[in-house]
């Protein structure tokens, strides 16, 4: 069913606050500008209005491709570059074993996020939404 919808308080989007979404939201405050950014957008994201179709291509670009082009998979590559040391100079000031060790778990967590399954339900989500 397609139904057009005018902005009304009875179909407003619920705010995020007392959410698990909003708890997360606050604690991840003031770590650093650009995690802050990140907070900024996902309750962008969180509170805009979406249409179906946008709700089905956000929910792909966020964790559901199937060939690693989302947000997911960008963040764990973050983490891989952040915890390379060739990446990261700070990491130069660890021993080798913590280098390597470092890397390692980096290079785990990207090889994780790209298990199909830790996609398939954002994916679902998204082949689900039919509009036309």
């Amino acid at each position: 069913m397609n139904v057009n919808h005018v902005h009304t308080a009875d179909n407003a989007v619920p705010p995020v606050d007392d959410t698990e979404l909003g708890g997360l939201l606050e604690d991840l405050a003031g770590f650093h500008a650009g995690i802050d950014l990140i907070r900024d957008g996902i309750r962008l994201l969180a509170l805009d209005r979406h249409t179906a179709d946008r709700t089905q291509t956000l929910s792909a670009v966020l964790a559901g491709s199937t060939d690693g082009t989302d947000v997911l998979t960008a963040i764990g590559l973050l983490v891989a570059r952040l915890t390379n040391p060739e990446s990261n100079p700070a990491l130069r000031e660890l021993t080798f074993e913590q280098q390597k060790n470092t890397q390692k778990a980096g290079e785990a967590l990207v090889f994780d996020l790209a298990d199909p399954d830790l996609h398939q339900h954002a994916a679902d989500a998204a082949g689900h939404i039919h509009t036309d």
